[in-house]
């Protein structure tokens, strides 16, 4: 029996159940990652299996370093080849790593590889994927259009132009909807200097001349706009911590206008600035109903050395920790809510010690005044919990704490074309969950129940959610 089958991660017969006849069978809305409009729009042939699947993976180049792997043969000059062979003698070190199990059911999917990969068959699965790589059905589009997508959502800056997802927009050719997200990480940024670059840039593209936080609100208000008629219906963020600091009105013009004028501002001012920030941007969030996503925990580029050999998104980030959350984050929803109005909300936590923090909070603040079910949400295991152990956590956390009937679902959160069948495994995981509730007489198994379950999770729910 092939390793990658109907029973793949799934230990009982609800499950598998609910997996063949319903899971299996859905389109995928991946409606959070990072893939890159202009590539989808161009559409080129991609090199070979090495780019597809290390290029900018910092998943694999983490499990590389940890094999003992020289970073010549990770980010280095290292041919594909080579690049190539030192993964595959990673993979078979990777048993209980969702990498091993990641990486073939993309070479089953994708590939028809059956083959486990390891460093004695290296040479022939790189062989066998390079040759159908030069094939059309291994162009980008082709591959989203095999993976059965109906929705993707980039992440774009406020200032992107948005040319190609509008290109792709009028493009009648391609089915899948490939909408811009708003990350507006640079109004966030605490370099005075950068951030007074950014509102010269901001103020240039809109014509409005920022001479104070009431004109910062304006421009930015105008390129809400412009994303909402390019398709957009989500904003991201992704803030190191949640802190709220309330501040008069015009205290925070004055802490705009220091910033501005290059005077770098206390953690204190900062943190007052950028609460006011977050505020504004939920008013507006609101008023053209959008998600508003904040994924939260991310302590990034820790190896100061590699950092400055290599840059970010090199593969050297953490888990990070923080004190009196659940204050500042209960503090934060109540004044974008009382401010606007709270917008629909999907809040990703990175440290699973916080999981029934964040699901108790979002509690507080469900209404039905947006016309959808939990409205506020507990995202999917995120980054260093997309894994068996953090998905099932987040899954049961939920269903401890609220209605797991309504919730969003799976995203992919990656750069590559073939990261679809994360979608595949979590589906895996969310049917073999229900199927041990069943099996344990906790849940009835009322087929249903348990199929409207599913289809809401994997599909139906985020397409309601978002309204794309």
């Amino acid at each position: 029996m092939d390793f990658i089958n109907d029973r793949f991660m799934i230990n009982n017969e609800v499950g598998v159940r609910l997996y063949k006849e319903v899971a299996s069978q859905l389109p995928i809305v991946d409606y959070h990652c990072h893939l890159d409009a202009k590539e989808i729009y161009e559409n080129k042939e991609i090199k070979d299996i090495t780019q597809l699947w290390l290029s900018g993976d910092h998943y694999k180049w983490r499990a590389m370093r940890a094999n003992g792997v020289d970073e010549r043969f990770i980010t280095g000059d290292a041919t594909s080849e080579e690049k190539f062979k030192a993964w595959a003698e990673t993979v078979e070190s990777a048993f209980g790593n969702p990498l091993y199990h990641w990486t073939h059911l993309e070479l089953s999917k994708y590939f028809s590889c059956h083959l486990l990969l390891d460093s004695s068959n290296w040479r022939e699965v790189m062989e066998h994927c390079n040759r159908l790589l030069k094939t059309e059905a291994f162009r980008p589009r082709s591959l989203i259009t095999r993976s059965n997508v109906e929705v993707i959502c980039t992440t774009d800056a406020p200032l992107d132009s948005l040319e190609y997802h509008r290109l792709l927009q009028k493009d009648n050719s391609f089915s899948t909807k490939v909408l811009p997200t708003f990350r507006p990480d640079d109004i966030f940024e605490e370099s005075s200097a950068v951030f007074s670059a950014f509102v010269d840039k901001l103020s240039a593209l809109t014509y409005v001349k920022i001479a104070s936080f009431a004109d910062f609100d304006k421009a930015i208000a105008q390129r809400i706009e412009w994303f909402h008629q390019s398709g957009c219906r989500i904003s991201d963020h992704g803030p190191v911590n949640i802190t709220y600091c309330s501040a008069t009105p015009e205290c925070i013009a004055s802490l705009f206008t220091r910033k501005c004028a290059g005077e770098e501002l206390t953690g204190h001012e900062h943190a007052q600035l950028n609460s006011a920030m977050f505020v504004m941007l939920s008013a507006h969030y609101k008023k053209y109903r959008w998600a508003m996503q904040i994924h939260f925990g991310a302590l990034r580029n820790n190896n100061s050395d590699m950092y400055s050999k290599l840059g970010i998104n090199m593969g050297f980030d953490s888990i990070s920790d923080q004190n009196g959350l659940a204050l500042n984050l209960n503090q934060l929803l109540n004044a974008m809510n009382q401010h606007a109005g709270l917008p629909k909300t999907i809040i990703y936590n990175l440290n699973a010690s916080y999981n029934d923090v964040v699901a108790t909070t979002i509690s507080n603040f469900q209404s039905a005044e947006d016309g959808i079910k939990s409205p506020i949400q507990f995202g999917s295991g995120w980054w260093f919990n997309d894994t068996r152990r953090g998905m099932e956590n987040q899954l049961t956390c939920l269903a401890d704490q609220g209605l797991l009937m309504h919730f969003v679902g799976m995203l992919t959160d990656s750069r590559s074309l073939v990261s679809y069948p994360r979608h595949d495994y979590f589906r895996r995981i969310l049917c073999n969950l229900i199927g041990e509730w069943v099996q344990r007489g906790e849940v009835p198994d009322n087929n249903n129940i348990l199929t409207r379950m599913v289809k809401n999770i994997c599909h139906d729910n985020a397409c309601n959610y978002f309204k794309f």
